[in-house]
């Protein structure tokens, strides 16, 4: 079922990731997508009625603290090669419409948002062994970079092609984030996650986990420790988004 595009104009939707939890009863998680002070998109693996109540928690690692809000399933996204699937939440009491409207007001734009100093600017390692989304990830970076940054804050983007060579590199060197696969040779992106939440000069590194993997490759990698998960095939927007909140950069 498709959304309602009534519903979509007179809620504008803004590009915002944030992590949902299912806090009476589900010990999983999924990410939003699409939020509007009407309702939000959950990308999901789990099977949900159109007409489902639920209660879920919003929150962004380090910048949102949980946020409780109920909705009711309004419709449908089937997953396709090129989407991942889930459901559209609409919301009806005028509190949690409030919620929402305070969180998108929290995530737009703020002139005394924390950035890091010229001097410093933000290191990122992408540990990947794949070309193709290496090179979708270096754009993503180069647009915000440009973009959001306006060339005046440093950016540098390190690769790594596996888990082993990215705990080299974090050890040498400071990283303000990282992104990685799960599924890699020689240290998968699972045995990575863990050594970086062990050790006390890396635990605080934001890590973003961008997979194929299902929803038991998620729930392993959120209980390891990863910040956020998005799961492949992933789209331009999604990437930037999470990245520039992780980054707090708005």
């Amino acid at each position: 079922m498709s959304p309602d595009p009534a519903d979509q104009r007179q809620h504008p939707r803004v590009p915002t990731i944030l992590r949902v939890d299912y806090p009476h009863g589900r010990p999983l998680r999924d990410v939003t997508e699409n939020l509007s002070a009407g309702g939000f998109f959950v990308q999901t693996e789990q099977l949900f009625a159109v007409g489902d109540e639920l209660r879920l928690a919003l929150s962004f690692p380090g910048l949102l603290d949980p946020v409780e809000v109920a909705g009711t399933v309004a419709w449908v996204r089937i997953a396709a090669p090129d989407q991942p699937g889930g459901v559209g939440i609409r919301v009806e009491s005028e509190q949690d419409r409030r919620r929402l409207g305070d969180i998108l007001s929290s995530a737009g734009p703020n002139d005394s948002a924390v950035t890091p100093s010229e001097q410093d600017g933000y290191r990122v390692l992408i540990v990947e062994d794949n070309p193709h989304i290496i090179e979708m990830y270096s754009y993503v970076l180069k647009k915000l970079a440009s973009n959001d940054l306006h060339g005046k804050v440093p950016l540098e983007v390190h690769f790594a092609p596996d888990g082993h060579h990215a705990l080299l590199r974090l050890r040498e060197d400071r990283f303000s984030l990282v992104m990685l696969d799960l599924y890699m040779p020689v240290m998968d992106g699972f045995a990575l996650v863990e050594r970086i939440r062990e050790e006390e000069e890396l635990k605080g590194i934001p890590v973003i986990a961008i997979s194929a993997g299902g929803k038991e490759a998620q729930d392993r990698a959120m209980q390891l420790g990863v910040d956020i998960y998005l799961r492949k095939p992933v789209r331009f927007v999604e990437v930037l988004e999470t990245v520039k909140q992780l980054l707090r950069i708005r």
